[in-house]
């Protein structure tokens, strides 16, 4: 798999994977997601690709203070091949480059898989609450 920065003519082709790993929901619009995340940190948005398929994904920040991850995907034909955790990986070296000193991410209570699969990475409960307020 080669990781490489998302391109707008990736736009696509990450909705849908998006969309298959049921990372959309109401609240959120993907466009105006990445449309946003360009205009900060582009180099922090990865695409893991196999010849022309785009099969993961991770969306990194940092903003001076912790690093955060979201929207971590992997084809569903894809898992269990190591593509996660290479990408996350691959985030965590551009954030600590940047001089990050810890990392981030919210994972709903219910998804065990996935909260299992970030224990394997080294990612532990810090327990804490996570507040969000939207303004839009």
């Amino acid at each position: 798999m080669k990781i490489r920065a998302y391109k707008d003519t990736d736009k696509d082709a990450v909705i849908s994977l998006w969309n298959e790993c049921g990372l959309v929901t109401s609240r959120n619009d993907p466009a105006r997601d990445i449309e946003l995340k360009m205009r900060v940190d582009p180099d922090l948005f990865l695409v893991g690709v196999i010849e022309t398929e785009l099969v993961t994904t991770v969306m990194a920040g940092y903003e001076g203070h912790r690093g955060w991850i979201n929207y971590l995907a992997v084809a569903l034909s894809q898992r269990s091949n190591g593509y996660g955790r290479e990408i996350m990986l691959h985030a965590e070296r551009l954030l600590q480059a940047k001089g990050c000193p810890k990392v981030n991410l919210q994972v709903r209570t219910s998804n065990k898989a996935v909260i299992e699969f970030y224990n394997t990475l080294g990612y532990s409960d810090d327990d804490v609450v996570s507040l969000g307020k939207r303004f839009k």
